[in-house]
């Protein structure tokens, strides 16, 4: 009887489905003492299972005799992705892209990209679903990358994307420490035909770039940066780091002359929006590399 007792206490709650509904109004009746949050996390990892199958769209349908059950923060999750899901629900999944993969394909490169793996994620568990791109990391910066999960997601944050980004923080490695220890740098960026951007005048082609820093902490040649892009111009913190006389960490390309780690040190760290369905502010973080902290023993 003990046994079978202790059995009883780690089954996942189970809820019998009585008439049709989609699955976040459903939750939200049926489980007692968790918020509206609680709920919407349980889903975004994939905690809850209709009929067996785990799901996280907020608008799985539902018929009368389905059951629905929260598994426990220890089951096996279905991910298949070769990097950290920070978070998914219908209308965005956003990801802790890895240094060293590309965010989309290029000539060169066509299958191993993010965009890819996130497409081959959600197909695996949706026959036909797609994923659309809201915005690129450089292949060697790592960090949070979002993308949408249906047409209007992607229109609405390409139409208002300015209003709805909060804030689109880095932490980046420099060789140096800048003076002063925190501003705010301004230029108009021009690309090349060798597609490299420099700080040039107003004028045809040349796009406004706004971009904050703060010195965290520094050491042994190094510092480490705390970043605000107000806008998001290509390689944009590469250029103004280069031009302010301390370029990041290798950065070969834009005046590096160190490759403490064996890669650009520049980390996507924070993105901050206004969701498109709750209008809520939200926040993603991707914790800063570990090899990060070698530069600085």
């Amino acid at each position: 009887m003990e046994h079978q007792n202790r059995r009883r206490e780690v089954e996942a709650p189970v809820y019998t489905v009585n008439e049709s509904a989609t699955l976040l109004p459903f939750l939200l009746s049926s489980v007692k003492g968790k918020s509206r949050n609680n709920i919407k996390s349980l889903l975004s990892h994939r905690l809850v299972a209709v009929d067996g199958v785990p799901a996280s769209r907020f608008d799985t349908p539902l018929s009368p005799g389905q059951q629905v059950a929260i598994l426990p923060s220890s089951a096996p999750r279905a991910d298949a992705l070769p990097f950290p899901l920070l978070y998914e629900d219908e209308h965005l999944i956003v990801v802790n892209k890895p240094a060293k993969l590309l965010s989309v394909a290029n000539d060169k490169e066509k299958v191993r990209t993010a965009y890819h793996m996130v497409t081959d994620y959600v197909k695996a568990r949706r026959v036909g679903e797609r994923i659309f791109v809201l915005h690129r990391l450089d292949r060697d910066t790592s960090g949070v990358l979002m993308f949408a999960r249906d047409p209007e997601t992607k229109e609405l944050f390409q139409s208002h994307w300015n209003e709805m980004v909060t804030r689109r923080g880095y932490l980046a490695v420099v060789e140096g420490t800048p003076r002063p220890d925190r501003d705010t740098i301004r230029s108009f960026l021009v690309e090349t035909d060798t597609h490299l951007s420099f700080s040039g005048a107003p004028g045809r082609g040349a796009k406004e770039a706004v971009t904050s820093y703060e010195v965290k902490k520094a050491g042994g040649g190094y510092a480490l940066l705390d970043i605000n892009i107000e806008t998001g111009r290509k390689n944009q913190i590469r250029v103004h780091m280069k031009e302010l006389g301390h370029p990041v960490a290798g950065d070969k390309q834009y005046g590096a002359r160190t490759n403490p780690i064996g890669r650009l040190c520049l980390h996507a760290s924070e993105l901050s929006f206004i969701h498109p369905a709750t209008r809520e502010a939200v926040t993603f973080k991707a914790k800063m590399p570990r090899d990060f902290n070698r530069v600085f023993r």
